[in-house]
């Protein structure tokens, strides 16, 4: 019986792939929406936990037995009240209406078609549904398309597929919330030093030392920024992302994403800051700059940008 092989030009085609990319993105705006979500939800019941022990309390602030043992019974109802909550996550419950509550059906989670036959409004209450949620959608399908024309229909682009797409949820995820979650941020970096070491992506050896160049540059940033000022200048997720970037596109690119991701967060932060969109004590995330980064750099290619720096 002769072998049966897939055919990857069509199944890996652009419009294959952008039609994928949609669906992709549908469950994109659920992981944005919800990991946050998910994260506070963790932070308040480790912290009830840790509030109860009135032992610990004493010992860290010096509280006396009376004060420790008030604040464990307060803290306590809040902790019982977290723990009856019903269950949570990216698959539960369902998707519905934030603001009336409503389940939405099938045809009305169908990626940009759902949002476009309600006319972006709920199809209970009729509050207006948030345009970034095709936006989002639209977005990742293209870049999904794109990737099939910048790599081909081979299964590797799959790779790069959901190299993209972990990119788009981490950008949005700390632009809403100042958060790069461990949860996406580790396994992109893995799954970089894997695909590397399976020699799919780059060598092992570019990867490995990327992965160090990344943590370890802007480590770097952030403990001179704040031993010169006492202030925190950056998160430790802009770490990890960077170090994740630089096991999928290589140390070389390391400079490139940084300084283009400065340039242009100095740039937008400039302009919110002129236009009172950057409320005061407030800044500019970097994580979607250096995500933004990550992305020029892996369509246009190493050699192309090495030769934008002039390093060609």
């Amino acid at each position: 019986m002769p072998a049966v092989s897939l055919d990857w030009s069509l199944w890996l085609s652009p419009w294959v792939l952008g039609i994928l990319g949609l669906c992709i993105g549908s469950f994109l705006n659920v992981v944005i929406h919800r990991i946050p979500l998910m994260l506070e939800r963790q932070w308040l019941h480790e912290s009830a936990a840790q509030l109860t022990d009135a032992p610990a309390m004493a010992r860290v602030i010096g509280a006396p037995p009376r004060e420790t043992e008030a604040l464990a019974k307060a803290v306590d109802a809040y902790g019982t009240r977290i723990e009856a909550l019903p269950p949570f996550g990216i698959s539960r419950p369902r998707s519905r209406c934030p603001h009336c509550g409503h389940q939405l059906r099938w045809h009305e989670n169908l990626p940009v078609v759902g949002w476009l036959r309600l006319g972006g409004k709920c199809a209970a209450c009729k509050a207006p549904i948030s345009k970034r949620y095709p936006l989002v959608e639209v977005a990742t399908g293209l870049a999904f398309a794109a990737l099939s024309w910048r790599f081909g229909a081979q299964p590797t682009t799959l790779l790069w597929c959901g190299f993209v797409a972990a990119l788009i949820a981490l950008a949005l995820i700390d632009w809403d919330t100042t958060l790069l979650p461990d949860a996406i941020n580790q396994p992109l970096l893995w799954a970089g030093l894997v695909a590397a070491l399976m020699g799919w992506t780059i060598p092992l050896d570019k990867a490995l030392v990327g992965a160090l160049a990344g943590y370890l540059s802007l480590w770097s940033v952030y403990w001179l920024f704040k031993l010169a000022t006492g202030k925190e200048g950056m998160g430790f997720g802009d770490f990890k992302l960077l170090a994740a970037l630089g096991a999928w596109l290589g140390w070389q690119m390391i400079l490139p994403i940084v300084l283009g991701a400065s340039a242009i967060g100095a740039v937008i932060g400039i302009v919110m800051k002129m236009n009172a969109r950057l409320r005061e004590g407030r800044y500019v995330p970097f994580g979607p700059f250096l995500a933004g980064g990550g992305l020029v750099v892996l369509f246009a290619g190493q050699q192309k940008v090495l030769g934008w720096l002039g390093w060609a």
